[in-house]
């Protein structure tokens, strides 16, 4: 039996130990979270083959050329250090699935991420990134991204072309709207831009058709496209501490929505349409300037809907 079979658990001092006190690589699965490095140990050298490096919550500035040669990793995680570039040997980890570079300095990430075709999940969270390399539009597989607590002004048109995106968060940015594009992304069941400057959304949105949680809440939005109402997936829709007046027509067509957040917005008046809405489980209106209550309260009432007002 392979000896990382038995030492699947090996971590930080442990595990360089056992690399230091023999030839060959003890794991592929390489695990040095929290433990002070500032620079990545010579001795990892010996571990070509790892599949997995985890070098979470430490101090590296820089990493060492030969990591670059690590052609059989399918995790890398080089989240909450200090990095503040990334070489374009990014690239050459052609077998990457997940890639974590989350809570570090970046300004700008490599344009070389074409060269990752397999990549299913991209954490590139708490940097100071002002765009996104044109090369992630090769990530057809790409499952999740997370681009949060950023300083990005504007997505790129060609977001659209991550058909294969199914989680996408975004919040904690700059932004005032979203691309056209953004209603190719039919696979996409959840999206999460709360916290930014939005001012309008497309029409566009209403073709995004899997999904189910929209969290739109901190942002600008006085109004929303009636194609919301396409949305025959969603359950869960986020509009709280918005500059909302009116609410669209079509909203009563989303025969799936279970919870409906509508606090701290400028609405007077709610549409009736609300009691078309079979699931909804809770609905929260507190912090408008309501006027008048619809009978459609009661009715959801009536059903078990819990209501805030």
């Amino acid at each position: 039996m392979p000896l990382h079979q038995h030492t699947p658990g090996l971590r930080g001092a442990d595990l360089l130990a056992a690399l230091a006190s023999g030839p060959g690589c003890v794991t592929d699965h390489l695990n040095l979270n929290s433990s002070n490095l500032t620079v990545l140990p010579e001795v990892l050298r010996g571990c070509p083959k790892a599949r997995v490096l985890s070098v979470y919550d430490n101090q590296l500035q820089n990493l060492p050329d030969w990591l670059w040669t690590f052609t059989h990793l399918h995790t890398l995680n080089l989240s909450a250090n200090v990095l503040a570039n990334l070489p374009d040997a990014l690239g050459n980890l052609t077998t990457l699935c997940m890639l974590d570079l989350g809570h570090n300095a970046l300004t700008h990430l490599p344009n070389v991420f074409d060269s990752l075709t397999v990549l299913e999940f991209l954490y590139v969270s708490n940097n100071s990134l002002t765009q996104l390399p044109s090369s992630l539009r090769h990530l057809k597989g790409l499952h999740y991204l997370n681009v949060t607590d950023n300083a990005l002004k504007h997505l790129p048109a060609w977001i659209g072309e991550l058909r294969g995106m199914q989680e996408f968060r975004a919040y904690n940015n700059a932004l005032t709207t979203l691309p056209e594009g953004i209603g190719k992304l039919i696979n996409l069941r959840e999206l999460h831009v709360m916290n930014n400057q939005l001012q309008t959304l497309p029409d566009t949105l209403g073709k995004c058709v899997s999904l189910e949680k929209l969290m739109l809440q901190g942002n600008e939005l006085t109004h929303l496209p009636e194609t919301l109402g396409e949305l025959g997936s969603l359950t869960e829709l986020d509009l709280r501490f918005n500059e909302l007046t009116t609410l669209p027509q079509g909203l009563n067509h989303l025969v799936s929505l279970r919870f409906l957040d509508l606090r701290a917005n400028a609405l007077a008046v709610l549409p009736e349409g609300l009691a078309d809405l079979p699931n909804l489980e809770k609905l929260d209106v507190r912090w408008n300037r309501l006027t008048k209550l619809p009978s459609a309260l009661s009715e959801l009432r009536e059903r078990g809907c819990l209501i805030y007002v």
